[in-house]
């Protein structure tokens, strides 16, 4: 009996330990890093859309399909403003400006991936912290400002792995996000962000 169920026990261990290896590529766990394209849709401060970005997260799948993790990132976007003349009290001054807007979000993830085979299409939830700051250069002087706010973002992408028995690949995603971000002096009221990514999967 016991020499049974000691069989009994290694072909169930031995089952489980298949039944991982073909539910995932690789490890049970993933990095991503790459390049982050970023839009600032209805930001009355700095509504642009450049590319000067950068990402990378990492987790853990706790099930086949579900993972949690964490996230950092960081965008610039970049406003030019035509020369134009202000008023204040006491003068006035005609000068083109730059606006500038930096951002680091980081936080944790929430990923649910719909296959786990080489093409493995996900969705996944961010939420965290948002780092911001706001500068307007105008000849050689500058004005700034920094804030925190809340950060949420649904993701949508796509990983492959197209070597055999590695988990190095590819991503692409594309992505929304909304901060709380706040500054009266450049009358920021919440940064709204989209774009899509581009990057390494390990």
């Amino acid at each position: 009996m016991k020499i049974l169920r000691n069989i009994i026990l290694a072909a169930a261990v031995f089952m489980l330990v298949s039944i991982s290896a073909d539910a995932q590529v690789g490890k049970r766990w993933y990095i991503n890093a790459g390049w982050q394209f970023n839009a600032t849709p209805s930001n009355g401060y700095s509504e642009s859309a450049q590319g000067w970005g950068a990402y990378a997260e990492g987790g853990y799948y706790v099930m086949p399909c579900i993972g949690v993790g964490l996230f950092a990132s960081y965008n610039t976007n970049n406003d030019y403003v035509a020369r134009q003349t202000y008023y204040f009290d006491g003068g006035a001054v005609n000068t083109d400006l730059y606006h500038s807007l930096f951002q680091i979000p980081f936080g944790a993830t929430l990923r649910y991936r719909f296959t786990w085979t080489k093409l493995e299409p996900y969705v996944e939830a961010k939420i965290g912290a948002n780092y911001a700051s706001q500068h307007t250069y105008f000849g050689p002087m500058v004005a700034y400002d920094g804030n925190w706010g809340f950060y949420a973002s649904p993701e949508a992408g796509l990983t492959w792995h197209p070597f055999n028995r590695s988990n190095l690949g590819f991503q692409f995603a594309v992505y929304y996000s909304y901060a709380t971000n706040r500054s009266e002096a450049f009358g920021v009221n919440g940064i709204n962000n989209c774009g899509f990514k581009l990057g390494l999967s390990f």
